[in-house]
């Protein structure tokens, strides 16, 4: 099965991960961090941070604390805290965000809206 739940030590919670090759419909809410490197078609809710990696793909609308994204979102990203889009991060939608950090070569498509807190 591609979800995996291990221990983290670097802060004592829970970690989950949807491993490369995996494809899940429907929305996912996980109150642990969550990476993901295989592909959602639903919404994404997480308490913690969530990083989509390079191969990771959301169509969907994602709302957290913390994201980092490598890869593919279409749809609105809603994040309290701080958004960073990587390099090779491809956003097609609406950002609501605390901070943004954008590198060069990312690209996003929408409209940005900053927050003055949560």
């Amino acid at each position: 099965m591609g979800i995996k739940q291990k221990e983290e030590n670097t802060n004592g919670g829970l970690h989950n991960t949807l491993a490369a090759g995996t494809t899940v419909k429907g929305n996912i809410v996980t109150e642990a961090d969550f990476r993901l490197d295989g592909i959602v078609e639903g919404d994404i809710s997480c308490n913690g941070k969530i990083v989509i990696g390079p191969k990771g793909k959301v169509t969907g609308n994602i709302v957290s604390e913390n994201a980092e994204i490598l890869g593919e979102v279409e749809g609105a990203i809603q994040v309290s805290a701080k958004l960073v889009l990587k390099a090779t991060a491809i956003i097609q939608g609406d950002i609501v965000t605390q901070t943004l950090e954008i590198e060069p070569n990312a690209r996003f498509n929408g409209v940005c809206k900053m927050s003055e807190g949560k």
